[in-house]
Formats: structure tokens, C-alpha cells, sequence
């Protein structure tokens, strides 16, 4: 299964490739973004990379492209579902966990 978070990754100093520039790109030249990727191939990182950066965790990419592009280290709410947790479920438990989560 391997580590799926960018912290854990970027706090243990093990290997990422960085793909931070195409990450700055994407949010500051893109309007509309679609992720479709097959199984296994770096959705869960993507997001948790997304995560730390509108959270402003500015010290988890020092030493990346990202840091030198980006001037504003603005801190945003992030609201993160993981739907897999839910797989298995009726649509309507699915629903009322959904709304006592963001509640």
C-alpha cells in the first residue's frame, strides 16, 4: 500500500518526486481540473500534497519547485472526505455521515 501522505513523507525525509510546479500550475492556471487516474497511481498523495499546501504548510515544501513560485502562503479550511469509507454502505447512511461530518 506504501505512505499516502505528503507530511509523513516530507517530516520522515524519504524520496518524493516532485511534482509541485505541475501542482502550482494546475491551481493558479487552471479554471476547471478533472483528476481521472486508474487505481494505485498517486490520487491519495495528490490530495494530501493539496491539503498541506491551502493549509499553508509552507515548511513541508521547502526545497521544492513550489516554494520558489509561490510568494503568498495563504491558509485556507480544508474540508476532506475520503469516500472509500463509505464504499460499502446505503446511499442514505452514506448521506446522513456525510452531513454529521461537515456539520
Amino acid at each position: 500500500m506504501g505512505i499516502q501522505t505528503f507530511s509523513e513523507i516530507r517530516k520522515n525525509d524519504m524520496l518524493y518526486i516532485d511534482k509541485t510546479e505541475d501542482i502550482w500550475n494546475m491551481i493558479h492556471l487552471s479554471k476547471y481540473i478533472f483528476l481521472s487516474r486508474p487505481r494505485r497511481f498517486g490520487k491519495s498523495l495528490l490530495v494530501s500534497t493539496l491539503q498541506a499546501y491551502f493549509e499553508g504548510k509552507k515548511e513541508l515544501f521547502k526545497g521544492l519547485a513550489i516554494e520558489q513560485r509561490e510568494k503568498e502562503w495563504t491558509e485556507y479550511p480544508v474540508l476532506r472526505f475520503d469516500m472509500s469509507l463509505g464504499k460499502h454502505m446505503d446511499k442514505g447512511i452514506s448521506w446522513k455521515r456525510m452531513k454529521s461530518v461537515s456539520a
